[in-house]
């Protein structure tokens, strides 16, 4: 089962997206801000990353910068999930390196299109 890190601050969300991966057959380890993200990417080892942008410490803009600048992360599918909705959101996302974006409120069986277009591209079994 791939192994995907969802990196959000909302206990909520980060539950909800969590358990409906879970459902889908996915293994899910969770961050809870930009800093934690950076340290659980190295003992996870995911096969993709969902990112809220809106996370503390280090937003997942910058997040995401340092994962592209770290060679063993620097390929690892990411989608940007957030409520930061405008199409200059969605670039800004995709220019510092997002595989894909899904706006809040989440839309589950786009994200999980999205996530296995992402694995089989990367070659990870789905």
């Amino acid at each position: 089962m791939p192994r995907i890190l969802v990196v959000e601050d909302d206990e909520t969300i980060r539950e909800m997206v969590a358990t409906y991966l879970r459902l889908s057959g996915f293994t899910v380890e969770l961050a809870v801000d930009g800093i934690d993200a950076l340290t659980k990417v190295r003992s996870v080892q995911p096969e993709l990353i969902i990112m809220d942008m809106g996370i503390p410490k280090l937003n997942g803009w910058q997040t995401t910068q340092r994962l592209r600048a770290r060679k063993e992360t620097a390929q690892t599918p990411i989608i940007a999930l957030t409520a930061y909705a405008l199409e200059e959101d969605r670039e800004r996302a995709f220019n510092v390196g997002c595989d894909a974006f899904e706006s809040k409120p989440i839309d589950f069986t786009s994200l999980i299109e999205k996530i296995q277009t992402l694995l089989a591209r990367s070659n990870t079994p789905v």
